[in-house]
C-alpha cells in the first residue's frame, strides 16, 4: 500500500513539473512560443489551454499553416510580485486588464503577492482574413512571421476608388470587403488583389495572405515575387491630400518590409504601378510613350510618380526610417 502511494505521488509530481502552468510560474519567461518541427495549431493550443481560434486571432494567422521558427504569442502563468498591478502586468505582456480579469475570474483589480494568474495576450483586430493593425502591431506581426515564397519587390498603389470621401474612420472592414467583392466578381481574381492596405488614419490591414502572390493589372513580372500595397485615396494632383498619419505609415511599413526581406530601396525593389505597361506587363519606367500606363500611385504621391520623384523624395525617407528602426532594435 505504501509503495502504491509513493508511486502515485511521484506520478503527480512528474505531471505537475511538465504542466504549462508550472513552467509559466517563472516570471522571467516570455509569452512568445517558437514553432518547432511537428507542431500544429491544435497541439500548441492544447499545450497552452487556448482554443485554435483564439490562437489564430491573437497572432493574426490567416490559415492553419505554420513554419519552423515562426513566433506565436501565447498565454502564460505569472506569479504576482511586490509592486505589481494589473496595469503594469498587462503592459509588460501586451495584454489588457479586462482580458486578465476575465481569464482569472477576478472581481476587482486587487492582487496578492505570490498569486498565480493567467495572462492571455491581447488579440488583434481580425475579421475573416483581414487584420487591421497599428504600425507597432504590424511590425511585431511581420517580424514574427515566416513566409513560403521569395519576395523582392514592394509595389506602391493608390486605390483611386475608394478615396478619402469613402472612409469614415471606422469602416475599414467594409471597404476591404467591398474591394474584395469588386476584385473577385468584376475582375475575376481569386481574392482581394493587394496584400496590404493603408488607411487615412494611419492603420494597416493585412489583406491578401503574403504567401499568395498579388493579382492586378501591373502584370506577372511584378506580381510573382511582389508584395502589393494599396493606399486608400486618390493621390493624383488636385484630389486627396495625404494625411500625416498615412504618410508616416507608408514610409514605416515600406521600411519594415525592406528589413524583413533584405531589400535596399531602389527602382528594382520599390516599384510604382505607373512604371508598368498595362497591355504587355513590361516595366517601362518613365519611357511610357506608346504604352498604356496608369498614374498610380498618383501624380502627387511623395512628390510625384516618376522614377526621379521616387529617388529624390520617397526612397530617402524609407532609407532613413530603416536606419531608425534598426537602431531601436540594437538597443
Amino acid at each position: 500500500m505504501i509503495k502504491n502511494i509513493v508511486i502515485s505521488i511521484n506520478i503527480i509530481i512528474i505531471m505537475a513539473m511538465n504542466s504549462p502552468s508550472t513552467f509559466a510560474a517563472e516570471n522571467n519567461q516570455s509569452n512568445i512560443y517558437v514553432v518547432k518541427a511537428g507542431d500544429t495549431l491544435e497541439k500548441i493550443a492544447a499545450t497552452f489551454s487556448i482554443s485554435v481560434k483564439e490562437l489564430k486571432v491573437t497572432n493574426g494567422l490567416q490559415s492553419n499553416l505554420l513554419f519552423v521558427d515562426q513566433k506565436l504569442k501565447v498565454p502564460i502563468m505569472y506569479e504576482v510580485a511586490a509592486g505589481d498591478t494589473l496595469q503594469t502586468i498587462s503592459a509588460t505582456f501586451q495584454s489588457t486588464v479586462e482580458k486578465i480579469k476575465n481569464a482569472n475570474e477576478l472581481s476587482s483589480n486587487a492582487l496578492n503577492i505570490g498569486q498565480i494568474i493567467k495572462i492571455p495576450p491581447k488579440p488583434l483586430n481580425m475579421h475573416g482574413q483581414y487584420i487591421v493593425m497599428t504600425r507597432e502591431e504590424f511590425q511585431e506581426w511581420l517580424f514574427n512571421q515566416k513566409f513560403s515564397r521569395k519576395i523582392n519587390v514592394i509595389q506602391q498603389h493608390h486605390t483611386w476608388r475608394p478615396s478619402y470621401k469613402h472612409f469614415n474612420g471606422s469602416n475599414h472592414f467594409t471597404l476591404l470587403k467591398g474591394m474584395e467583392s469588386f476584385h473577385v466578381n468584376e475582375m475575376r481574381w481569386r481574392n482581394i488583389a493587394q496584400n496590404i492596405t493603408t488607411f487615412p488614419d494611419g492603420t494597416i490591414a493585412v489583406s491578401r495572405p503574403f504567401n499568395s502572390a498579388p493579382e492586378g493589372t501591373i502584370g506577372w513580372a511584378a506580381n510573382d515575387a511582389g508584395i502589393m500595397i494599396e493606399h486608400i485615396g486618390n493621390f493624383d494632383k488636385g484630389f486627396d491630400l495625404m494625411t500625416a498619419e498615412q504618410k508616416e505609415t507608408i514610409i514605416y511599413i515600406t521600411a519594415l518590409l525592406c528589413i524583413k526581406f533584405g531589400l535596399t530601396p531602389s527602382i528594382d525593389t520599390i516599384t510604382y504601378h505607373h512604371w508598368w505597361d498595362l497591355r504587355t506587363g513590361n516595366r517601362v519606367l518613365d519611357n511610357s510613350k506608346g504604352s498604356i500606363v496608369k498614374t498610380c500611385p498618383g501624380t502627387a504621391f511623395f512628390g510625384g510618380n516618376t522614377t526621379n520623384n521616387a529617388k529624390n523624395y520617397f526612397y530617402p525617407l524609407v532609407s532613413k526610417k530603416i536606419e531608425e528602426i534598426m537602431a531601436t532594435q540594437k538597443q
